[in-house]
């Protein structure tokens, strides 16, 4: 069975494809965020269909041609639905203990410490919308200097300031503090600097957020491929979500095109050979908590667009993987957080048979597992191998 040099593995960043048997305890039982979209907004996809997208949402005519892709469903084995929670896993670490979530805000004992090792105040410490709070108090912070600090449904410490009041680099040496301060049973699994600029009445957050999560708790195909002397390339958010560990190169880019360009960047130096993990946060973060139908359904559609440049660069011995790590249903009206979901999988490459229906698998982690058997990396994480289903012989 042939290995491939180069594995793409790109996460269409809340892309969910149906709610889980388990989502009526986080309160997402309806949520289908790729289906609706389509159902919806009718997004024009033709490449995501060719790979077999209409095939896993049920929407694929009787009349239409076969896929050329493997395509499938996985479902999330820890509990949580999370941006680290579901790249962990993709990735092959299965989280045993979800991370802490605060529904009433942060305790004064976390509270206390961030303002005296920072020296500022705060305000908000609540669940809330991250563009809406800004609206709500970024008033009274322009006009005290403090820092509004926020949570939602995921184990987030948020940090909100205007960059004129206080500066990205600034804010994000806050965050550090934060992050050293969320410890122990408040480990949460990201802290994040959301700034912002405008006026009273049309703030804007700017592209200089940074997440700071908590180390991986175990080996990662991250770690595994480093070790093993792989190059391993991190697009976006993927070295803000690992902590930077088991990468040999990354490019920090933010939004979808920036993003792609810097994965087709990547495409085009031949001398690399291991994985390229590239995260598109658009739909999420842009589309899906906004509840924007619409928007969601044209960032889909301008990945599809770019999509055969990613294929054409994938070369003979590449292996493309596109899936979610959680939903984020943006037509879902019970709230605005990510919805628990299982996602799509997508599969593709020159040295793979077309058309194999991969099933519903039992975790994320498959990826990882079919990723390292692939490339010829012998360490066993979490995941079971889809690889030989899909391998030409």
């Amino acid at each position: 069975m042939k290995r491939i040099k180069r594995a793409v593995v790109i996460v269409l960043d809340g892309a969910g494809a149906g709610w889980q048997q388990d989502a009526e305890k986080y309160g997402d039982v309806g949520a289908n965020t790729l289906k609706h979209v389509v159902e919806q907004a009718h997004p024009d996809l033709p490449n995501l269909t060719d790979l077999g997208l209409m095939k896993v949402l049920g929407l694929h005519p009787a009349d239409a041609d076969d896929p050329v892709g493997c395509y499938g469903t996985m479902l999330e084995k820890a509990a949580g639905k999370d941006t680290t929670t579901g790249h962990w896993e993709i990735a092959g670490l299965t989280l045993k203990v979800p991370f802490p979530t605060y529904p009433d805000g942060f305790p004064p004992e976390v509270i206390e410490a961030f303002e005296y090792e920072t020296g500022m105040g705060t305000l908000g410490n609540k669940v809330a919308s991250g563009t809406e709070i800004i609206n709500e108090l970024g008033a009274e912070h322009l006009r005290t200097g403090k820092l509004i600090v926020y949570t939602s449904a995921d184990s987030v410490f948020q940090i909100a300031a205007h960059e004129a009041v206080v500066p990205p680099m600034t804010l994000w040496d806050m965050c550090r503090t934060a992050r050293r301060i969320l410890k122990g049973e408040h480990n949460v699994g990201r802290v994040i600097a959301r700034p912002f600029v405008g006026e009273v009445g049309a703030f804007v957050r700017t592209a200089n957020r940074r997440d700071f999560s908590v180390d991986p708790t175990g080996r990662t195909m991250l770690d595994a491929l480093k070790a093993g002397g792989w190059d391993v390339l991190g697009v976006g958010k993927i070295e803000d979500i690992f902590n930077h560990r088991g990468l040999t190169g990354s490019n920090h880019a933010a939004g979808n095109p920036a993003c792609i360009d810097a994965t087709l960047e990547y495409l085009r130096r031949e001398r690399w050979k291991g994985l390229l993990f590239t995260n598109l946060v658009d739909t999420d973060m842009l589309f899906g908590h906004r509840r924007d139908v619409a928007g969601f359904a044209k960032s889909l559609e301008e990945f599809d667009q770019r999509l055969p440049e990613i294929m054409k660069l994938l070369g003979e011995d590449g292996l493309l993987i596109i899936t979610a790590d959680h939903g984020c249903d943006p037509s879902f009206t019970a709230h605005t957080d990510h919805t628990r979901e299982r996602v799509p999988l997508l599969v593709w490459g020159l040295g793979c048979e077309e058309g194999v229906n991969l099933g519903e698998r039992a975790s994320f982690a498959d990826i990882s597992a079919t990723v390292l058997e692939a490339l010829g990396c012998n360490e066993k994480l979490d995941g079971t191998s889809f690889f030989r289903d899909i391998a030409m012989n």
